[in-house]
């Protein structure tokens, strides 16, 4: 299995040419790498590499998201676990998909894919256009306006903090305090 960040980097661009979806993976990844530290620390680059590439296929394939990554994870020469941990992030949301989050880095994976991308529009709406200074209760007024990010999906997210059995503020504060670990690198 290639664990290499820079390695899978490359694989990313390979399949998406927008900045927006290669930042999204590198968002998603550090994050992943955030909680990591806290829940398999062992495992911090498994973890962030599985956050990179959990859309590797969106951009060209977005009709068969996650069904193609697992085509894609197999050239690249992946492993049936890492397939696993990338294409149950989308359980319930794309049609044909039956692997479901298990373990906690899938279900971290699941609540904050989407969770992510509504706080940083949240936060690119600020003055300050930073997390540093975001506050909960910016991201719930936010969450509560269906048209705001409406490509976030707050089910999905709702469903994510339950399968965690996290309260969703708890998973909103975290998943900013885990943002806030990536500036000023990441410029969010």
């Amino acid at each position: 299995m290639i664990l290499e960040y820079d390695k899978a980097l490359e694989i990313l661009k390979k399949y998406n040419q927008d900045d927006f979806h290669v930042r999204h993976g590198e968002v998603v990844s550090g994050v992943m790498r955030y909680f990591a530290k806290e829940y398999d620390p062992e495992r911090e680059d498994f973890w962030a590499t599985v956050g990179l590439l959990h859309d590797i296929d969106f951009e060209m394939y977005p009709d068969e998201h996650c069904i193609k990554a697992e085509e894609l994870l197999r050239e690249n020469g992946y492993d049936e676990e890492f397939i696993h941990g990338v294409v149950c992030h989308a359980y319930g949301i794309c049609e044909g998909l039956e692997k479901k989050p298990e373990h906690i880095m899938e279900k971290i994976l699941f609540a904050t894919d989407e969770l992510t991308g509504l706080i940083g529009a949240v936060a690119i709406m600020r003055p300050s256009k930073s997390v540093m200074d975001l506050e909960l209760k910016s991201v719930k007024k936010k969450f509560k306006t269906p048209k705001f990010a409406a490509g976030c999906s707050r089910d999905t997210i709702k469903k994510g903090a339950e399968e965690l059995g996290w309260e969703l503020d708890e998973l909103m504060q975290r998943t900013i305090d885990a943002m806030r670990s990536l500036s000023p690198k990441m410029d969010i």
